[in-house]
């Protein structure tokens, strides 16, 4: 056998046990008389020692010839360690190596194999297998699996069955673009890959199965950013006759179980916001609830002054950073350029200091008394030893704006405590949102979608008044899971594919698979996806995902290490029926 322990099981009970350890090579210390080598695996680190007056002298130049990431099997005798190391578990301990086979040399890694690595974002992403070797990466992929099975032991617990659904499925035009595949059986014609298994898990509930989930890979072809892959996985769900609290209710418990399981925090009962709330008091439909900071509307007291700038705008509106009256000019004004860049797009701030002795300094002294800022400062909540920050503009793009400000403000502040763990559901979206560039109404969730109780006749007359039967699952700032109730009936699904713009024979062509279902008994059903890379890496205290992926790609979308996309060649264009790309 290649071992008898792992290295990272050793203890002091063991001293005087003859072991076998196998792993890599770290740290290889010659002091001449004496070799150490830090022998590693994925479950720890056994220290090995080779000496002048025990170690035979083939065995200590052996020692002393391994290098880095040598893979090695040693046999030996565990021993008490002269200079224990408190910092490993293993460090009462050490092996005094008797016999070891180099099963396979190294070379250099191009970076340290250590917690504190030398190696640079893309470096690490070429060689990921050596990357996955260090604890920081290493820790996160098995802190996944452990989110992952509390998942699935808790959703089986619950009546869910887990059904894999199709990869290779049709292109559908609404949301964002597909992965395409050519079929080399079907001339000219072409799979997607599914950004979600939507209308799947939708028939399984026609099919009568009521509790489906399923951890599945998705894909969009869209731009990445530190919390989005072109491929990504989902905790899938679906139920049948359900309404909304029977959702909220199911997938309240499986998010309150993996903060229990996973982080040991206990939670009470999720807080609840409507979209127009979260808008109106945060600027942003995934609010981060672990600090205040909330909006104060100020059109009633800022306008009607001298300030055109106010006095044009369609709204006026600012936050009470805590405690921040003490910036000086210099961070003021670096916190203008702040929001003046292309990222956020803001015009320019208007600032108020509330001093301590309750009188007021502001970058507008000369159109509004202390009375007015004193009127600022209660409708934002703002308290002596606070900065008031003032944006304003048309009142979608000015809410966007100070939301990012908020956050920002609140991660120089310190108040977003990656260990504290605000959940809150938000629900009642629009239905339908207007692009300005198409002229017409999209889905704001998908086609799906079933309209809150009472209002689908409102999509005649007010479309952009109508709300959705959805709900958004949102922590830390970051929304984690989305779904809503379904439309289940023929008659109700044509009149939303009518409004957004599909013809009775478009519908009929990309989705009448579903519609003929509909036909034969479904369910009222409704459900819920979580991104469970963005859930891990909450939960990991992170807010990227990359490193909880065990192979990411790049912000263009590439695989470093495997140089994917790659160019076909012209013989596998010719059977896809694809050779005018062979040029």
């Amino acid at each position: 056998m290649y071992r008898s322990h792992t290295c990272g099981e050793l203890r002091e009970e063991h001293i005087g046990r003859e072991v076998t350890l196998a792993g890599w090579a770290g740290k290889v210390r010659d002091k001449g008389f004496v070799v150490w080598i830090d022998l590693r695996d994925r479950y720890g680190i056994t220290q090995l020692v080779f000496d002048q007056e025990r170690t035979p002298a083939a065995l200590l130049d052996q020692a002393r010839e391994t290098g880095r990431e040598y893979v090695l099997q040693v046999k030996g005798n565990v021993i008490e360690r002269a200079s224990k190391n408190p910092k490993l578990p293993t460090g009462g301990i050490e092996v005094l190596v008797e016999e070891m086979t180099v099963l396979n040399p190294a070379e250099t890694p191009p970076f340290t194999i250590e917690d504190q690595t030398d190696g640079g974002d893309e470096l690490r992403m070429k060689y990921r297998y050596l990357d996955i070797r260090r604890n920081p990466v290493k820790n996160k992929l098995m802190f996944r699996h452990t989110v992952t099975m509390e998942v699935r032991k808790y959703l089986s617990d619950q009546g869910f069955i887990e059904v894999e659904t199709p990869y290779l499925i049709k292109s559908t035009p609404e949301g964002a673009r597909d992965f395409v595949v050519p079929s080399r059986m079907n001339a000219g014609e072409f799979y997607a890959l599914p950004q979600s298994p939507q209308t799947f898990k939708q028939l399984l509930m026609v099919g009568g199965l009521d509790k489906y989930f399923q951890i599945v890979k998705c894909f969009r072809d869209e731009d990445l950013r530190a919390d989005r892959q072109p491929e990504f996985t989902q905790i899938d769900c679906e139920m049948a006759f359900v309404e909304q609290e029977d959702i909220l209710r199911a997938f309240e418990g499986l998010t309150r179980h993996l903060l229990k399981a996973v982080n040991g925090v206990d939670t009470g009962e999720f807080p609840r916001m409507t979209y127009d709330e979260a808008i109106r008091r945060y600027g942003s439909d995934k609010p981060d609830i672990r600090f205040g900071m909330e909006f104060g509307e100020l059109n009633e007291v800022a306008r009607h002054r001298d300030f055109n700038v106010f006095n044009q705008a369609e709204l006026v509106v600012g936050i009470a950073v805590p405690g921040a009256a003490s910036y000086t000019r210099k961070e003021i004004d670096a916190l203008v350029d702040w929001v003046k860049r292309p990222q956020v797009g803001a015009k320019g701030m208007v600032y108020v200091k509330c001093n301590d002795d309750g009188s007021f300094k502001s970058s507008v002294d000369k159109f509004y008394s202390q009375e007015d800022l004193a009127r600022w400062a209660e409708a934002t909540g703002a308290t002596p030893g606070d900065l008031i920050c003032v944006l304003s503009g048309d009142a979608g793009t000015t809410r966007s704006q100070l939301s990012m400000l908020r956050m920002e403000l609140a991660g120089r502040l310190g108040l977003r405590n990656p260990k504290e763990f605000a959940p809150l559901w938000v629900t009642d979206f629009p239905l339908l949102e207007f692009d300005e560039e198409s002229g017409r109404y999209h889905a704001m969730h998908h086609p799906f979608t079933a309209p809150k109780p009472g209002q689908l006749e409102l999509l005649d007359s007010d479309p952009g008044a109508v709300r959705a039967n959805a709900y958004d699952l949102v922590l830390n700032g970051n929304e984690i899971g989305g779904g809503s109730i379904r439309i289940h009936d023929k008659k109700t699904q044509a009149v939303m594919f009518r409004h957004l713009g599909f013809t009775e024979a478009e519908a009929r062509a990309q989705f009448g698979f579903l519609m003929d279902a509909f036909q034969y008994g479904a369910p009222p059903h409704g459900g819920i996806a979580f991104g469970l890379d963005r859930l891990v890496a909450i939960l990991g205290g992170q807010e990227s995902i990359r490193d909880y992926i065990a192979f990411p790609k790049n912000n263009s979308g590439r695989d470093v290490m495997i140089d994917a996309p790659a160019p076909l060649d012209a013989e596998q264009l010719r059977e896809l029926h694809l050779g005018l790309l062979e040029s």
